[in-house]
């Protein structure tokens, strides 16, 4: 008796493709321009981009106002990107987030969640280096303190790799 089965099963060759096709996004991914650095102002945060496309996601962490211990996450548009400089590169973007935190110095301690917002520009070096100004502002909700609002500029630096 002859089998017509082969070595390689239609379950077998539809995992070897499932894991291929897996592996090639996670090297896509892998492969987009990131950043990682600090940014100062009316806070300080740990800052972390990752670049989709012609735009970015940023996922901050830190102290916004340096009260409130806030996590971020703002998808930016690149709007602009003025060639002002024969070397590095210039970017202008905006664009919607979230927070949430919890305020954690002063008289009032309190859980909190935010629509938050970015506009800014950014100088990317021809060496790994990257600048950026950005304004962030909040509408917060405050469980059990009600509404509020921030506005928080920075100024941040990156490596980017």
């Amino acid at each position: 008796m002859h089998s017509t089965e082969t070595p390689f099963s239609t379950p077998v060759k539809k995992t070897i493709l499932i894991i291929v096709t897996i592996l090639g996004f996670a090297t896509a991914a892998a492969a987009q321009p990131r950043a990682v650095g600090a940014k100062l102002g009316w806070g300080a945060d740990i800052s972390y981009q990752h670049t989709m496309n012609s735009n970015f996601m940023e996922v901050d962490l830190g102290l916004n106002n340096f009260n409130s211990l806030d996590f971020t996450v703002i998808y930016n548009f690149i709007i602009a990107q003025p060639e002002w400089t024969e070397v590095g590169e210039w970017s202008f973007y905006i664009g919607p987030g979230a927070a949430m935190g919890m305020k954690v110095f002063g008289e009032e301690n309190y859980f909190h969640i935010a629509a938050a917002g970015m506009v800014g520009f950014e100088y990317a070096f021809p060496f790994p280096l990257q600048l950026s100004f950005d304004v962030k502002p909040q509408l917060i909700v405050g469980f059990g303190h009600g509404f509020a609002w921030s506005m928080t500029p920075s100024i941040g630096v990156r490596y980017r790799f």
